[in-house]
């Protein structure tokens, strides 16, 4: 069973500096770092959560008392749901005497999530189980506080089966369920060894077993603990977790892949997947939100002392340029400049797919998160079509043939119309929906505005991202058919997604992919169907290779085509069935070399270009093939 925790999934981390004493003094609440944490998850909300966890661990805890506690959720309205349920356990133990409200030391006593450290996970599952089993944080109890581990994260591990099977031949016994689980027993694992080491070494200079807990968490060396667990894995992760003892870590992967950034004052460290939330919620500036930096690991123990160390060697950085085009909000400031200029980044196509004709066009976007692009495009749009009018103006001088008709015809006429022609009326992603009933969902999500659209007119709508196309066929182009132009064209602000994804955003099965079904129907079409068989043989031939010699044997069903013929043929794969209007659809995707020309910072691109990063990656394209040839369905990599 694969891992649901891939699509999107936000983390957030508070950690306390201060006595929970002085918030109450200074906020008037000893809960205020529960609030920060709520805050922070709700900034990030916009991810599309389905699920939903938070954790809290507490410092310097009397013998006897707990510690360390877990609340997790997939009701509707998840977030909101579980923090509500904890204010209200909170009131309600207050009410019945059970804790004092105005006393922080009976706070912390009594009530789970008055801790110094608080955790909170944000879920989008697109396979495997969808309960709350599922979600994050992932615990690991012991009777020991250093050997207790509470983990979460927003990552994929591409050889998961790979660690596995070193835990077997250590002589453990794997769940294959999650690479969260793996993740948790490995660091587990090197957590209990170092954790008897020094047990032994303790007991044999014949320290009293009553000082023993004290003398462990205080010379246990959790970045060591991190970088042996950490030096196998292969993937893109944001991985934070809290050893019992109240020992705190976040580690990002050496490549960068996953974002992870943090906010540091007197009062508290936070951790968050993005630079935004952590700005609107602890009112920071852009330059006091640091990016953690990749191959490397922040420690915070439970003495509050906060170190950043390497535990990986520097590798080439190839941040998902997905997170950056969908995924993160759009109100960080580089990210709406990068998706500004993707967007203007397709004016040249527009104007080619139009005639040049804005008299006959109508422009608008779906879903909304492609809003900001649009606004780029039509910039683009104005600024080509106010250069255009500019060199007639220019040439009307020069020829003496400017009159105030010539005036009226080049200024007033053919400039760009900005509709807002659909509505999206509830919040959901439905581009990571779970399959079943996907298409009836999405023809009920959007609402059109009906009579913005002329018969004569080419309607075009810009899309972040075209991944499937079933979307496109099966609703989103029915809907527009509804407005009955001549022409719809769909642009999208990423290329064309050829290949899989195994770091993150787990788009992992290539016959899922718009852009693979189009270069197949084309080989078909031509008689080349021989190609499929070679292309099989390669990829299981690449697989019994060293994995750093391997390559990327999927390439070749690209090779024979260019990026307009599979475009081409994505336009006729999704013009939708069971339709009255019989009009023209074209689509239209950004070109590679745009893409890294509007991210100015480095850019992992392998889901258009086969590029992947890491030798994981490298395997899972070719058995994402194998799969898709043999008629395999789920991920192309093994628990």
């Amino acid at each position: 069973m694969s891992d649901p925790l891939k699509h999107e999934c936000g983390i957030a981390v508070v950690r306390l500096r201060k006595p929970i004493s002085y918030y109450m003094e200074k906020y008037g609440t000893p809960l205020w770092g529960l609030n920060k944490l709520f805050l922070l998850m709700e900034k990030q909300r916009n991810r599309g959560q389905d699920g939903v966890g938070i954790g809290s661990c507490k410092l310097n805890v009397p013998l006897g008392q707990p510690y360390i506690f877990r609340r997790r959720s997939v009701q509707n309205d998840s977030l909101s749901h579980i923090f509500s349920k904890e204010i209200k356990s909170y009131n309600k133990l207050a009410r019945k005497g059970l804790l004092d409200p105005n006393c922080p030391d009976s706070v912390k006593a009594d009530y789970d999530f008055a801790g110094e450290i608080l955790m909170g996970h944000l879920r989008y599952g697109t396979s495997g189980r969808f309960d709350e089993g599922s979600c994050h944080p992932y615990l690991r109890r012991s009777n020991w506080p250093t050997r207790t581990l509470m983990v979460q994260g927003n990552f994929n591990m591409t050889n998961a089966g790979e660690l596995n099977r070193t835990m077997i031949e250590r002589g453990q016994h794997p769940v294959f369920g999650t690479d969260t689980q793996t993740v948790l027993e490995e660091i587990g694992f090197h957590l209990d060894e170092a954790h008897t080491d020094l047990y032994h070494e303790l007991r044999d200079k014949g320290i009293d077993g009553k000082e023993i807990p004290n003398h462990i968490s205080d010379q246990l060396d959790l970045y060591k603990v991190i970088s042996e667990s950490a030096q196998n894995w292969d993937g893109g992760y944001a991985i934070c977790g809290a050893v019992g003892n109240g020992d705190l870590f976040v580690m990002r992967d050496p490549r960068g892949i996953r974002p992870c950034s943090y906010y540091m004052d007197d009062e508290v460290i936070a951790f968050s997947s993005e630079r935004v939330p952590l700005m609107t919620v602890f009112e920071a500036d852009k330059e006091e939100i640091h990016e953690l930096e990749p191959g490397t690991c922040t420690i915070v123990s439970h003495h509050g002392e906060m170190r950043n160390e390497r535990f990986h060697k520097e590798e080439e950085l190839k941040p998902c340029s997905f997170e950056r085009i969908y995924f993160s909000r759009g109100n960080d400031p580089d990210i709406y400049r990068e998706r500004k200029a993707m967007g203007a980044a397709l004016v040249d196509q527009v104007v080619q797919s139009i005639d040049g004709n804005f008299d006959k066009s109508v422009f608008s976007f779906i879903p909304n998160t492609a809003e900001t692009a649009y606004y780029g495009l039509m910039d683009g749009l104005r600024l080509f079509r106010r250069q255009e009018v500019r060199s007639e103006l220019l040439e009307a001088l020069k020829s003496g043939t400017l009159n105030e008709d010539m005036l009226d015809d080049v200024i007033l006429k053919n400039w760009p119309s900005s509709e807002k022609v659909t509505q999206k009326d509830i919040k959901m992603r439905t581009f990571i929906s779970q399959e079943k009933g996907r298409a009836q969902l999405v023809s009920h999500v959007y609402d059109i505005a009906y009579g913005v659209v002329k018969p004569d007119d080419v309607l075009v709508m810009l899309d972040d991202s075209i991944v499937r196309g079933t979307t496109l066929k099966k609703s989103i182009l029915k809907i527009l058919s509804r407005t009955n132009p001549r022409k719809i064209v769909i642009c999208s602000t990423a290329p064309q997604i050829r290949y899989p994804d195994c770091y993150g955003i787990d788009m992992s099965e290539l016959g899922k992919f718009i852009a693979f079904n189009a270069a197949v129907s084309l080989h078909k079409k031509k008689g080349n169907e021989a190609i499929f068989e070679e292309v099989h043989e390669a990829c299981i031939a690449e697989l019994k290779k060293p994995k750093e010699e391997r390559i990327n044997q999927v390439k070749r069903i690209y090779a024979d085509f260019t990026v307009e013929e599979i475009s081409a043929e994505v336009s006729k794969l999704v013009y939708p069935e069971d339709v009255e209007w019989d009009g023209e659809v074209e689509i239209i995707f950004q070109t590679i070399e745009n893409l890294h020309a509007s991210i100015k910072a480095d850019c992992g691109d392998w889901y258009f270009t086969g590029n992947f990063p890491t030798a994981g990656g490298m395997a899972t394209v070719n058995a994402a093939y194998i799969n898709w040839f043999e008629g395999k369905t789920g991920r192309g990599y093994e628990m």
